[in-house]
């Protein structure tokens, strides 16, 4: 069978959680994925009412964020309840990134700094569309948290997928990007950093930042350094955009399909080296060490690493984002209306034919609860 995240860590669990002392939000990420699947959690078997075969185990999943297992079907539902949301109009991707000083700042304090990153990017991607000599208009944009790079090493950024236009000041007209263009990637990394470095410094006066960090002492610099903001060239139609995102809606730090092999203690895995025009090589690490990269990507719990702004934003749902879609349907032709199908056409389901027992043939097939077996004390010493 394919390696997974979770045989690496039924394998090495336990002599990483004595020679690291992991946190308890790391403990239980650990032992979520370890169990997930599994007869821990408890699950149902499809059994033959006749003779008593056992005919199909299912195991319940963890539904932990963190576990590349259970995360795949939570990004096909969001997918799906999100279509409806998207307007159809082309979509950028913006990224935004921080220098590497701040990693460490940010891996010890990861609320307070991720709600700086979310709020510096989204008003300044907000602030420069909202400019006249820009765009003029409000856009909207989903904003993603990702905290790794191939390598698993921590490097927090976000994704935004942002709508290629707006809305304009008052409301009664939309206002088209430029077909390859939205905003300007420096005029976006000057106020980016301006506004990331002013909320870090007011956490730090609040004292809502640990571990002894001198914000006065790497401000200047900081100030100094170009940050970076990348955006793509705009994609698809409606479905396309939404798919798109949802490639990083629920990806984590790194997903089954690329893991190679373990061996020896030893853990390979694919990752694309971009300093390397993206070429697609094997890193092998450490088991520990592959553990302790993973685990550097745990969030704070409950912590909401996908938010939405500007018309996407909750509370502009049923307002400003259904004036844009009528004020895009007015612009383009009326849709063709179909006629409906005939009494013989009529498309039906297909009928998915009832189990049956390899054993005697009988289609009497219930369904039985198996209960979670009792949770070990997990072992942290």
């Amino acid at each position: 069978m394919p390696l997974e995240l979770a045989d690496v860590l039924r394998a090495h669990g336990r002599e990483f959680r004595r020679a690291f002392s992991p946190t308890k939000r790391q403990l239980a990420v650990m032992a979520h994925i370890e169990q997930c699947r599994t007869a821990a959690l408890g699950g149902h078997a499809e059994e033959c009412a006749s003779c008593g075969h056992v005919v199909k185990v299912s195991y319940n999943s963890c539904r932990d964020r963190h576990c590349p297992k259970c995360q795949g079907e939570k990004r096909v539902r969001w997918v799906e309840s999100r279509l409806a949301r998207v307007l159809p109009v082309p979509h950028f991707h913006v990224v935004f990134t921080v220098p590497d000083e701040l990693n460490p700042v940010m891996l010890r304090n990861k609320r307070a700094t991720f709600d700086v990153l979310f709020r510096a990017a989204a008003e300044t991607l907000s602030a420069i569309a909202l400019d006249e000599k820009r765009l003029g208009a409000e856009i909207g944009f989903t904003a993603v948290l990702h905290t790794w790079g191939q390598n698993l090493l921590f490097h927090p950024h976000l994704h935004c997928v942002v709508t290629g236009g707006g809305l304009s000041p008052d409301g009664a007209s939309w206002i088209p990007a430029r077909e390859k263009f939205l905003l300007p990637v420096r005029v976006l990394g000057k106020m980016f950093r301006g506004k990331f470095l002013d909320y870090l410094g007011r956490a730090c006066a609040a004292g809502l930042i640990e571990g002894g960090f001198d914000f006065a002492a790497v401000k200047d610099r900081l100030y100094r350094k170009r940050w970076v903001v990348y955006a793509k060239p705009p994609f698809g139609g409606t479905e396309d955009v939404i798919r798109y995102l949802g490639r990083y809606t629920h990806r984590v730090a790194i997903s089954n399909s690329r893991l190679v092999s373990m061996e020896s203690g030893r853990v390979s895995f694919t990752w694309k080296d971009y300093r390397d025009g993206g070429r697609v090589k094997v890193m092998t690490l450490d088991a520990n060490e592959f553990i302790r990269r993973f685990l550097l990507h745990v969030l704070p719990r409950g912590y909401t690493r996908i938010r939405h702004y500007g018309l996407m934003a909750p509370a502009n749902v049923n307002a400003k984002l259904e004036t844009c879609r009528e004020l895009l349907s007015a612009e383009g032709p009326a849709p063709e209306d179909e006629p409906p199908p005939e009494a013989g056409d009529q498309i039906t389901e297909p009928q998915t034919p009832p189990p049956v027992c390899p054993v005697c043939g009988s289609t009497r097939i219930v369904r039985v609860r198996l209960a979670p077996l009792p949770v070990r004390r997990l072992d942290s010493s």
